[in-house]
């Protein structure tokens, strides 16, 4: 899987197993990188000021890097299970894992070498998590299409469910400037905004109703799995991924409009994207499954977001990463990632019904064979009847 995350002017993406820091300015080629090992990233997380990042990989090690001085790794340490997602509080003192049995855990980041503790549950897996801007609230997504909205510091406190995706949610975030809302990606296919305290659902968005030509087919809404969703630092912005699909989904937040999530423009890509994030001066940076070209960017000029051409720094940025992926598979797109966590209904009544039908259909049948069988039967034995009646 890859991510990508800013911290200021540097750019910070893990893919495969390689997790890489590069100044988008700065000319520093010294120690850009560093290195996790051979097991792939699973998970990357990056705190509100961008000094703190955080990555899992399939080994279950939980991995805790420090932007200041100098980039480095504070503690490695173990989680429970394989981790679907992670976040920093808002005061940077605690990590919070969510992991594929349907856990979440907290990490110390004060004490770094200290345990995680298990902070709450779900019945079913747990593939995002987030937490409210004043740290009162820990909201997490599963895959039974809920999203719960709990205490932070008594998390069997439950003060609120969002309702309403048909299939797993799958991204959760919180727009910068908008404290009490949250929007929410799904496997079904749509965008929801939540005021999330309360759990009502203000709009929800169909993905696929904003194809020149709509689709009405839910088929094909399974491959479009929403498995991003970014805010810029203003909050006016949106920026959506979605499974197999080559574009970037573009909203605009009003909060005094009477639709606050506004359709603005879809971004077309060549390459299928694997990850987004908005920098500290709104520019969107796209990550993509190009082996030659695997980052654009993304400014919005008069109402309209244009792709930037002829960038130094870019093509600076987009030379190191090539660089570091060289030697591995970074580049390889996840497809299907989302396949498994689809639900299959199985409907029972109506096999029993058919089966039920059959059956009366099998037994009619067998009456009237039978029937017709007494018929012809009956003439012949008054037939025999009348021979054998003895005359006068």
């Amino acid at each position: 899987m890859s991510f990508v995350g800013f911290y200021g002017e540097w750019f910070l993406s893990a893919c495969g197993s390689k997790v890489v820091a590069i100044h988008t300015k700065e000319h520093s080629d010294g120690d850009a990188s560093e290195d996790t090992g051979s097991d792939k990233v699973l998970s990357f997380a990056v705190s509100a000021s961008g000094k703190l990042m955080a990555l899992t990989d399939d080994n279950k090690r939980l991995v805790l890097f420090q932007s200041e001085p100098l980039w480095h790794c504070i503690s490695i340490r173990w989680v429970t299970r394989r981790c679907t997602s992670m976040v920093f509080s808002q005061a940077e003192d605690e990590l919070l894992v969510a992991d594929k049995s349907g856990d979440v855990y907290s990490f110390s980041v004060l004490e770094p070498q200290r345990e995680g503790e298990l902070k709450m549950g779900h019945l079913s897996m747990l593939l995002a998590v987030t937490i409210s801007i004043d740290d009162q609230y820990i909201i997490t997504a599963d895959r039974d299409e809920k999203i719960r909205v709990s205490h932070h510091r008594s998390p069997y406190n439950i003060q609120s469910y969002c309702l309403g995706h048909q299939q797993f949610v799958s991204a959760l975030q919180i727009p910068s400037g908008h404290p009490q809302w949250l929007l929410s990606g799904s496997g079904d296919g749509t965008l929801k905004l939540w005021e999330f305290e309360s759990g009502r659902r203000l709009q929800s968005l169909d993905l696929r109703q904003l194809e020149d030509t709509p689709s009405t087919d839910p088929v094909k809404g399974l491959n479009r799995a929403v498995f991003c969703v970014r805010s810029s630092p203003t909050g006016r912005d949106v920026a959506v991924l979605c499974e197999g699909v080559m574009k970037v989904y573009m909203f605009t937040l009003d909060q005094n409009g009477i639709e606050k999530l506004v359709p603005h423009s879809k971004l077309q890509l060549s390459h299928h994207p694997m990850d987004t994030d908005f920098d500290i001066e709104g520019r969107l940076w796209v990550l993509s499954d190009s082996t030659v070209a695997p980052l654009q960017v993304f400014s919005l000029t008069q109402n309209s977001w244009e792709s930037e051409t002829g960038n130094d720094n870019l093509s600076r940025v987009t030379d190191i990463l090539i660089t570091e992926w060289s030697t591995t598979d970074s580049f390889q797109r996840i497809t299907n990632r989302f396949e498994y966590l689809y639900k299959v209904g199985f409907d029972n009544v109506n096999n029993y019904l058919q089966k039920k039908q059959q059956r009366i259909i099998e037994h009619q049948l067998k009456r009237a064979m039978s029937q017709k069988a007494k018929c012809n039967k009956r003439p012949k034995e008054e037939s025999d009847e009348v021979l054998i009646k003895p005359s006068v």
